[in-house]
C-alpha cells in the first residue's frame, strides 16, 4: 500500500511539473491562439491568477474580435475570484457598457455592484468604493426591476447607505466633541449634521443627529460673545423645535428641555441688554 501511495504521489507530482512547464512554455513562447486556449484552460481549472497573466498578454490581439466578449467576462470573473474586488467591479462595469446586448449583461451588472460592496471598507475609511457600489446597485435596480437578484440588491444598497450615514454621523460627532479645543468646530458640526439630515431623508441616525445638532448649537451659544448670541440662540431654539416636532417622545427630550431653558434664559438676558442700549440711544444729549 505504501508503494502504491508513493507511486500515486509521483504521478501527481510529475503531472504538476508537466502542467507548470506547459503553462510557462505557452506563456513565454506560445502563439496568441495557444495562449488563448491555455488561458481558458486555466480559467476553467480555477487557476485564475495564471489565467489573468495570459489574458493580459492576449487582450490587445483580440480587441474587436468575437472572442473579446468572453475574454472580458473571464477577466472580470477571475479578478472577482482572486478577491481583487475593486478591479472586478471595474471590469464587470466595463463589460456591461461594451456589450449591452450580451446574455451576461445582467449578471455582470450585479457582480459589478457586489464587487464594489466587497471592496467597500469599514465606515471610517475612504468611501470611494462604497459610493461606486451604491451607484452600481442603483443602476442595477433601475435597469432590472424584475431580476431574481432585486431583493438581494436592495438589501445590499440599504447596508451601504447605512454605512455612509454612519460615516458622516461620526464625522459630525468628532467635530462636536473637539469643539472645546477649536470653536470653529461648532460651526463645522452644525453644518455636518445639517448635511447628513438633508442628504439622507429618513436616516436611521435622524433622531440622534437632531439631538447632537441641538447640543452643538446650544454649546456654541454659551461659548459666543454677547454680540453673536442673538442669531445663534435663534438657531439653537429652531434646532430644539425640529427635534421636538419630529420626536416628541424622544429619549433626549429631558436633556433637550434643559438646554431650551438655558437658551431662553440667555435670550432674556441678551434682550435686556439690547433694550438697555436702545434706551441709552434715545436719551437726549445734555452736553453743551
Amino acid at each position: 500500500m505504501q508503494k502504491f501511495r508513493n507511486l500515486a504521489y509521483l504521478v501527481v507530482f510529475s503531472f504538476f511539473l508537466f502542467s507548470c512547464g506547459e503553462y510557462q512554455k505557452v506563456l513565454n513562447k506560445g502563439s496568441v491562439d495557444e495562449q488563448y486556449k491555455m488561458a481558458v484552460k486555466m480559467y476553467e481549472s480555477k487557476k485564475y491568477a495564471k489565467a489573468l497573466r495570459l489574458f493580459e498578454k492576449i487582450t490587445p490581439a483580440f480587441r474587436g474580435k468575437p472572442q473579446m466578449e468572453r475574454i472580458q467576462f473571464m477577466v472580470a470573473q477571475s479578478n472577482f475570484n482572486e478577491k481583487n474586488y475593486s478591479l472586478s467591479g471595474y471590469y464587470f462595469d466595463r463589460f456591461t457598457k461594451n456589450y449591452p446586448k450580451s446574455s451576461k449583461r445582467e449578471e455582470a451588472a450585479f457582480l459589478s455592484a457586489y464587487s464594489y460592496k466587497l471592496a467597500s471598507p469599514v465606515f471610517s475609511k475612504d468611501p470611494t468604493d462604497t459610493n461606486k457600489a451604491l451607484e452600481a446597485y442603483q443602476t442595477f435596480i433601475n435597469a432590472y426591476p424584475d431580476s431574481d437578484k432585486i431583493e438581494e440588491a436592495n438589501q445590499h444598497y440599504k447596508e451601504l447607505r447605512y454605512k455612509l450615514q454612519k460615516k458622516y454621523f461620526e464625522i459630525a460627532k468628532v467635530y462636536y466633541t473637539t469643539a472645546d479645543y477649536d470653536l470653529r468646530n461648532y460651526k463645522a458640526a452644525i453644518q455636518a449634521f445639517d448635511n447628513l439630515l438633508g442628504d439622507y431623508l429618513g436616516s436611521e441616525f435622524k433622531e440622534e443627529a437632531l439631538y447632537y445638532r441641538l447640543k452643538a448649537a446650544h454649546d456654541f451659544v454659551l461659548k459666543s460673545t454677547d454680540r453673536r448670541k442673538p442669531e445663534r440662540i435663534k438657531d439653537a431654539i429652531e434646532a430644539y423645535e425640529k427635534l421636538k416636532r419630529n420626536y416628541p417622545e424622544s429619549k433626549y427630550m429631558e436633556d433637550s428641555n434643559e438646554m431650551l431653558a438655558t437658551l431662553q434664559s440667555e435670550k432674556e438676558r441678551i434682550d435686556k441688554i439690547i433694550d438697555k442700549l436702545k434706551e441709552l440711544d434715545k436719551e437726549p444729549d445734555t452736553k453743551e
